[in-house]
């Protein structure tokens, strides 16, 4: 009989090892092996980095448990109901308030769509969600500042309403007669159901709530401070590493050809909304234009393995299709609008 508990040894190990706090020791740990004399400057830039994002990075705990224990989720279903337009429109507007995750959103999607919510609707909700809520605002504030946050989140809405009204121009010709997939719940994690519940905005009132308060805050707390760690030792090696020059070149300046590269670019190699503010905030100071840096974000966003999940779970690869193809030219298109306005 073969042994195959090694394997399963070393596949356990590789697991509790790929982690954010490993990868960010790691990196700090190969800089003063490979590099002492740069370790101090290192270490200490992505240390201020987060002591200057800290007070934002409470501020977003902080709104993220308040949202989930009080079940502002359920106002985003009310966004789903009257005419078909004014859903599109409230769809793209409240997408960006939504408090779960991208895998919360299937059960919350499939359940709007098995009640006959029109496509449109629901991929404007799609697009605008993955890209802006209040705590990913803040954290985009702190690193690149108001005015690219208030962009990002513009653009959120306007590729919701693009989308949208996209899609249900293409449905009314005849296209996505029958878009869905055979969905079954996967039991990965839950979301109310669409209009199920109304929220309880007096948390404090209720012991079940304050304790979800307790959990959500404790959760987001570890999930933010150890991505955000590890994003700012990358910023700081960037900075510290990688030629100016060279980022300049290739995403520098105000044509189309850096914008469109950026967009591409940041498909797949996007993180997470958390993640991405300090890496561009680290190639804008290389040299990336504003523009190319909202482009990569607004794209990454979009396309990342969570949203894409999302998506692909629930309708057939022509809408899927149509799912990245409005992605990536709005990513296009925002990040040409902000650097003529830049």
């Amino acid at each position: 009989m073969a042994d195959i508990s090694a394997p399963k040894s070393l596949g356990t190990l590789r697991a509790r090892l790929a982690t954010p706090w490993t990868l960010t020791f790691g990196l700090l740990a190969l800089v003063a092996l490979l590099d002492p004399g740069n370790a101090a400057p290192v270490g200490q830039f992505a240390l201020g980095a987060f002591l200057r994002t800290l007070p934002y990075i409470i501020a977003a705990v902080l709104m993220i448990a308040y949202l989930k224990s009080a079940g502002a989720d359920a106002v985003i279903a009310q966004a789903f109901k009257g005419r078909e337009r004014r859903m599109i429109v409230a769809a793209a507007l409240l997408g960006g308030l939504a408090p779960f995750c991208s895998c919360q959103v299937i059960p919350f999607i499939a359940g709007l769509l098995a009640l006959g919510t029109p496509v449109s609707a629901v991929m404007a909700f799609w697009l605008s969600s993955p890209l802006i809520d209040p705590p990913t605002l803040l954290i985009t504030a702190a690193a690149l500042g108001w005015p690219f946050a208030i962009a990002k989140a513009v653009s959120a809405v306007a590729l919701g309403l693009f989308g949208g009204f996209i899609t249900l121009g293409l449905m009314r010709s005849g296209a996505f007669a029958d878009p869905l997939r055979n969905w079954r719940p996967s039991g990965c994690c839950s979301a109310p159901k669409p209009g199920a519940t109304r929220p309880i905005w007096k948390i404090w009132q209720d012991s079940a709530r304050r304790q979800t308060f307790g959990t959500e805050m404790r959760v987001n707390a570890l999930f933010l401070v150890k991505w955000l760690a590890l994003a700012y030792v990358i910023e700081a090696l960037m900075v510290h590493y990688v030629p100016a020059d060279m980022i300049a070149r290739v995403v520098g300046g105000d044509g189309l050809g850096p914008i469109a590269l950026s967009a591409l670019v940041g498909m797949p190699a996007y993180l997470n909304s958390y993640v991405a503010p300090p890496l561009l905030a680290g190639l804008t100071q290389q040299g990336m234009s504003m523009g190319a840096a909202l482009a990569f974000m607004v794209a990454g966003a979009v396309s990342s393995i969570p949203a894409m999940i999302a998506v692909y779970s629930l309708v057939k690869r022509p809408v899927f299709g149509l799912y990245l193809g409005l992605g990536l030219t709005g990513a296009i298109l925002s990040g040409l609008v902000f650097q003529a306005l830049v």
